[in-house]
């Protein structure tokens, strides 16, 4: 599967899922940086078939057709070593979920599907 992570996650989150084996950019991978609008962070996932992974609300509010995908870490602070863990635990289960899925959100005791 192929993702995006937004700014505001780490880029050791697309290491590791580079590592599973997965095609992961994160936004520092973009020409511009972390300071890639959304608007344009949209528009490189749509052309690059990516899913959006972010804790950033407002893509949740704009989502309609865009992001095609989005996979929302509503985590609230938590630290990159737990991040990694809880993102390992629930892995097999948002790829599966994004087969057939638009839009999940991991918490960090919760998997939701919201389409």
């Amino acid at each position: 599967m192929k993702f995006l992570i937004d700014a505001q996650r780490p880029r050791r989150l697309a290491r590791w899922l580079r590592a599973q084996g997965h095609d992961a950019l994160h936004t520092l991978d973009l020409p511009s940086g972390n300071r890639t609008q959304d608007t344009n962070i949209i528009q490189f996932a749509q052309q690059d078939d990516r899913v959006v992974v972010t804790k950033d609300d407002d893509f949740v509010q704009s989502f309609n057709d865009r992001p095609r995908q989005l996979w929302l870490l509503s985590t609230g602070n938590i630290a990159n070593p737990d991040l990694e863990r809880l993102v390992a635990d629930n892995l097999t289960a948002i790829i599966g979920a994004l087969s057939v899925n638009r839009f999940v959100e991991l918490t960090r005791t919760s998997l939701i599907i919201h389409d």
